[in-house]
């Protein structure tokens, strides 16, 4: 089924009688938003979908796995993911754009960062921090019962899927992943631990709120370079892989299913616009963990107030 197009620059140049642009026709049928299970990207998938009603396209929401979701995407089943993570989804990702059934909509201004981190204060308990070596002589400051002698280094949800079991075998150090149930998991067990002092390592990112909240550092692991991920002679331990850490300067990106240009050319022309920075990010996600406001109660104040932002994007 198809809709009348809506008023685009072709019709607005035909109706001045200059010469037309090419009038790409618009599907009716929803545009599907891929959702995750951490809060700025709920939040931007609720600022794009809204920014894409006003433009006159229908919207759904859809929850996904975290690496699932490219083969859902890849499929045709879901349309769009605005949070593309070089560190966490590079490899997915990258699948199905080899297979031609995704297209890279273009990067995000925003500079992304994810690995372990720890509150600033245990640098006197642990002196050489934020060096990883540092972790072998401390590890049991970090130990808990479920995971003593070994110190207890909190990852983020399964679904996450980072190597961490594989970086800790590789770089020797006395610790054992306990994956948290969710992202709100973290932010509990980091702000009871930082309330007290107590030791604690942990899976963080950049760009989030917590950064505007608590003092800490990134544990600084050996350099990533693709080959560490696939080449044991690359690196410190000539016999393992993932003896390095994750990217720290890494992209954020937006995925699309390969079929939208066609079927919504102007919703594409639209999320190719779509760029967040960090600070953007850290404020959108701010709103729901730190405020308490919704997913979507987050994304209508963002939009009511960064109009100067967005106004381009659906110009």
């Amino acid at each position: 089924m198809r809709r009348s197009p809506i008023l685009t620059p072709a019709l607005i140049c035909l109706m001045a009688g200059a010469a037309p642009l090419p009038v790409l026709a618009q599907s009716d049928e929803p545009i599907k938003i891929v959702e995750n299970n951490w809060t700025s990207q709920l939040v931007l998938s609720r600022i794009s979908g809204m920014l894409l009603e006003k433009a006159g396209y229908s919207v759904e929401y859809r929850p996904a796995d975290n690496q699932l979701q490219f083969v859902a995407i890849g499929n045709g089943d879901m349309h769009l993911q605005i949070e593309v993570w070089e560190g966490t989804h590079r490899t997915s990702f990258q699948r199905q754009l080899d297979a031609g059934r995704m297209v890279d909509a273009g990067n995000h201004d925003a500079v992304t960062r994810e690995d372990w981190w720890y509150p600033s204060y245990m640098e006197e308990s642990c002196p050489g921090l934020p060096d990883y070596e540092a972790l072998t002589a401390c590890s049991a400051l970090f130990a808990t019962p479920e995971t003593a002698p070994k110190g207890r280094y909190l990852g983020g949800p399964v679904d996450w899927e980072k190597p961490d079991p594989e970086r800790i075998e590789a770089l020797g150090l006395a610790f054992e992943v306990v994956n948290a149930g969710q992202a709100s998991t973290l932010w509990a067990e980091l702000d009871a631990a930082y309330r007290r002092e107590e030791p604690i390592v942990l899976f963080n990112w950049t760009p989030n709120w917590v950064e505007a909240r608590y003092d800490g550092k990134f544990i600084e692991f050996p350099a990533y370079d693709p080959a560490c991920e696939s080449d044991p002679s690359w690196g410190i331990n000539p016999d393992k892989t993932h003896d390095c850490g994750n990217p720290s300067a890494g992209w954020l990106k937006k995925g699309v299913w390969a079929g939208m240009e066609e079927t919504w050319p102007g919703a594409f022309e639209i999320v190719e616009k779509i760029n967040f920075t960090n600070a953007h990010i850290a404020e959108a996600a701010a709103m729901v963990d730190v405020d308490g406001l919704t997913p979507e109660g987050a994304a209508e104040k963002w939009i009511a107030e960064n109009e100067s932002v967005w106004s381009a994007w659906l110009d």
